[in-house]
C-alpha cells in the first residue's frame, strides 16, 4: 500500500516523505502523485514533466489539495 502511505504523506503536505514511495511506482497513478508531490514543493517545471508521464494535463491554476483529493478519488473509483 504504498500509495496509501504516500496520499497520507500528501495529505498532511508532507512531500518530502511522500517522494521516495511516489518515486517507486511507475504507473500512471505513481506519476501523478510524483507531480503534486513537486507541486507541494513548488517546482511546477518538474511537476510538468510527472502531469506528462502520467497522461494528465497540468492544472491552469494548480491547487495540491485539489489535485490530492482527485487522486485519492480516482485511485477509491479503481479499487475492487
Amino acid at each position: 500500500m504504498t500509495m496509501a502511505a504516500a496520499l497520507r504523506h500528501l495529505r498532511k503536505g508532507d512531500w518530502e516523505s511522500a517522494h521516495p514511495l511516489v518515486q517507486e511506482d511507475e504507473s500512471e497513478f505513481g506519476c501523478w502523485a510524483h507531480g503534486i508531490v513537486h507541486l507541494l514543493e513548488g517546482d511546477h517545471g518538474n511537476a510538468r514533466y510527472w502531469y506528462r508521464r502520467a497522461h494528465r494535463s497540468f492544472p491552469a491554476s494548480p491547487d495540491p489539495a485539489a489535485e490530492i483529493a482527485a487522486l485519492a478519488a480516482a485511485l477509491k473509483a479503481e479499487s475492487p
